[in-house]
């Protein structure tokens, strides 16, 4: 009666990260709060029982510098008793807040916890935090003299798994045309909670671009290929660009997360339970490759293999890295993203791991699936896992 379940996921339509965005006149605290407020209405919650606000934030600076978990939880009008606390790992930062929360449900910590993420990528620069700094340290760098950006790191995963550009352009493609397909079903519907903006309420994601093809995307020049990296890379065919890239994206997210006893008590019917959860780090020069040894590790802890899963979620935070996983583990291409991810989506930094593992659980809903699992990469060389099952 103890075992932790999810009982309900939500997030905000997504908007694209920049001044003209559908998301941009929102203060990410209030983003933030838009959510909180959201789960807790529509399952006639008392806010005030709610032990923790777990919430993952990468960029840490400016309007996002004061613990958004705790100025959410008050935004939102939750008393002043309930606490908040930001977390950060990187892109994997929401995720990692689900499974602190599933964690702290588990060990008799939390009865009622929400988990989630926001980032306002138009509001907070990606990487203001920053403030031109070496982040690496001497000692790190000495270590591991190549370590690089994202993108030449995606370049260099597209290169050790033999990808090719068309490859590449046809998976993005793909991703819009599923995130299309999806939407206009009503797919997203039971996932989303209405924001209100100065210009009024966004209803849809602003990110997806219908009638993408391969054909358009083959025609974007490449982005991470500067004279400085061609010349430490010669071997790299130079093949991202922006269309294969995730976008950057306004967004939040959150869960809430109970036991079995608190939800029969409180006539809360659960969504799903996580099985399993792994967190691994791994070559932080190739930084995109850590899904692969997270996705073995959660396997072996759960007891399933990948033929189990109805559905996979691989972060499209560049199109090599669901298609090096999909290489490694001979996952059929429809159960891989299979509502379209993070390049037709969007990937609000903070808020993804939450924004995934929301959409994952209502497709699982939605389709009858039983298990799901969502794992994504991770600055620095690491990445989460997360198994859940529908109830």
């Amino acid at each position: 009666m103890n075992r932790p379940v999810i009982v309900d996921a939500a997030r905000t339509p997504l908007g694209k990260g920049k001044e003209s965005g559908a998301l941009a006149g929102v203060h990410p605290v209030d983003l933030l709060a838009q959510v909180l407020r959201g789960i807790v209405d529509r399952n006639g919650l008392d806010p005030a029982l709610i032990d923790d606000v777990i919430i993952g934030n990468v960029t840490q600076a400016g309007e996002q510098g004061g613990t958004p978990a705790r100025q959410a939880v008050l935004a939102a009008g939750f008393p002043r008793h309930v606490p908040g606390v930001t977390v950060e790992r990187k892109c994997g930062s929401g995720q990692q807040a689900v499974d602190f929360a599933v964690q702290g449900v588990a060990s008799g910590a939390y009865d009622i916890v929400i988990a989630g993420g926001v980032e306002s990528m138009s509001r907070v620069p990606m990487g203001s935090n920053r403030m031109g700094k070496d982040v690496y340290g001497p000692a790190v760098t000495a270590r591991f003299p190549d370590l690089v950006s994202q993108g030449v790191a995606a370049e260099r995963v597209a290169h050790k798994w033999g990808l090719s550009r068309a490859q590449l352009d046809e998976y993005s493609a793909r991703s819009h045309e599923r995130a299309h397909q999806y939407a206009s079903v009503g797919g997203f519907d039971a996932e989303m909670v209405s924001v209100s903006t100065p210009d009024g309420a966004v209803v849809v994601d602003e990110t997806i671009r219908p009638g993408t093809t391969a054909s358009k995307l083959g025609g974007l020049r490449t982005v991470f290929d500067t004279d400085e990296m061609r010349e430490r890379f010669p071997e790299l065919e130079w093949m991202v660009t922006a269309g294969s890239s995730s976008q950057i994206t306004d967004g939040a997210a959150a869960l809430l997360i109970t036991n079995e006893e608190t939800a029969a008590r409180l006539g809360l019917r659960p969504l799903a339970a996580v099985c399993a959860t792994a967190v691994v780090g791994d070559d932080p020069e190739m930084m995109l490759t850590a899904p692969i040894p997270a996705t073995e590790k959660v396997l072996k802890r759960s007891g399933l293999s990948v033929g189990d899963l109805s559905a996979v979620e691989v972060n499209e935070a560049f199109a090599p890295v669901p298609l090096a996983w999909q290489a490694e583990f001979g996952v059929d291409p429809a159960v891989l993203n299979p509502v379209g991810g993070a390049i037709a989506l969007g990937h609000p930094l903070g808020a993804s791991g939450a924004r995934i593992m929301t959409t994952l659980i209502h497709r699982l809903e939605r389709t009858g699936g039983r298990f799901g699992l969502q794992t994504m990469c991770e600055a620095g060389g690491m990445a989460n896992a997360t198994i859940i099952e529908r109830i």
